[in-house]
C-alpha cells in the first residue's frame, strides 16, 4: 500500500496539480488585491463612496454602526457591499483563466498545424538500401 502511495504520488498529474494550487493561491492574492485595493476603490470613488466593501443595510434596529466591522458587531447586516466584492473577485479570476486556457488551446493548436504540415523525413539511406536489396533478392527467388 506505501509503494502504490508512492507511485500516485511520483505521478506527474499529482504534481502538476500541487504545483496548480500553490500558483493558484498565489495568483488569488494577487487578484484579490488588485480588487480590494485598485478596481473598488475607483467604483467606490464613482459611486461617490471611499471603501466599497463596506456597503451594508442593517437587518435589526440595534445596528448604529458606518463601519461593515462594527455593525455586524452590533447585530445582523445584509453586506451586499462585501458581497459584490467577492463576485467581482471571482468574475476577474474566472476571465483571467478563460484567457489563459484559450491562449494554450491557441498554442496547441498552431503547434498540431506545423507538425501536420511539416514534410515528412525522408527515409535514412540505411533504411532505404536494405530496401533495396530486400527488393532485389525478392526478384531473385
Amino acid at each position: 500500500m506505501l509503494n502504490e502511495f508512492k507511485a500516485f504520488i511520483a505521478r506527474g498529474n499529482v504534481m502538476d496539480l500541487a504545483v496548480g494550487i500553490i500558483i493558484g493561491g498565489a495568483f488569488t492574492l494577487i487578484v484579490n488585491s488588485l480588487v480590494n485595493d485598485i478596481i473598488m476603490p475607483i467604483v467606490g470613488a464613482i459611486i461617490g463612496s471611499i471603501d466599497f466593501s463596506n456597503f451594508f443595510i442593517p437587518l435589526s434596529s440595534t445596528v448604529t454602526a458606518t463601519s461593515l466591522a462594527a455593525a455586524r458587531e452590533q447585530g445582523a447586516v445584509f453586506a451586499y457591499g462585501n458581497f459584490l466584492t467577492v463576485v467581482l473577485n471571482f468574475l476577474i479570476l474566472a476571465w483571467i483563466i478563460f484567457l489563459l486556457v484559450k491562449g494554450v488551446n491557441n498554442m496547441r493548436a498552431t503547434l498540431e498545424k506545423q507538425k501536420e504540415a511539416e514534410p515528412a523525413a525522408p527515409p535514412a539511406q540505411d533504411v532505404q538500401l536494405l530496401t533495396e536489396i530486400r527488393d532485389l533478392l525478392k526478384q531473385r527467388a
